[in-house]
């Protein structure tokens, strides 16, 4: 199977690793050539202007989805113009009582070229087919909604 990595990087700044006394800022790096700042989400005292993991985990949901739709939609035929995506993910506790990502909410919006359309039941029924075939979805298996405006 194909192997996919990441390179991340964390240092201490503080003179000590004490509970409650630390950055949890670090870096992720992609190919070898991109480098993004990430830290814990703002609730958890992180840097709101660095990209937290559960922001990521929502990013690559919402990617995977609208690469799975595009392909659907290319094999349909469908001449799409662009497409939006505003990925929500919600923070909870799951059945065990651990914090945990418990759910994403996907909210794509598709447009077509002029003079092209779908009805919203064979929308609805893509955006289900991409849902199903996400390799990403398929990881998180129940916890997303696909909400389609």
């Amino acid at each position: 199977m194909t192997e996919l990595s990441i390179q991340l990087h964390w240092q201490r700044t503080e003179p000590a690793l004490k509970t409650g006394a630390y950055s949890n800022a670090h870096s992720v790096q992609f190919n070898d050539r991109y480098d993004l700042p990430v830290d814990a989400a703002p609730d958890w005292g992180g840097d709101p202007t660095n990209t937290n993991p559960e922001q990521a985990l929502a990013a690559a949901l919402s990617s995977c989805h609208m690469m799975t739709f595009l392909a659907l939609a290319a094999k349909a035929g469908w001449p799409v113009a662009s497409y939006h995506d505003h990925a929500v993910a919600h923070l909870g506790k799951n059945p065990k009582g651990q914090m945990s990502v418990t759910r994403i909410d996907l909210h794509p919006v598709v447009r077509f070229d002029t003079g092209f359309a779908v009805d919203d039941a064979t929308m609805a029924d893509m955006q289900d087919r991409a849902h199903r075939y996400c390799f990403i979805a398929n990881t998180l298996a129940d916890s997303v909604d696909v909400n389609i405006l």
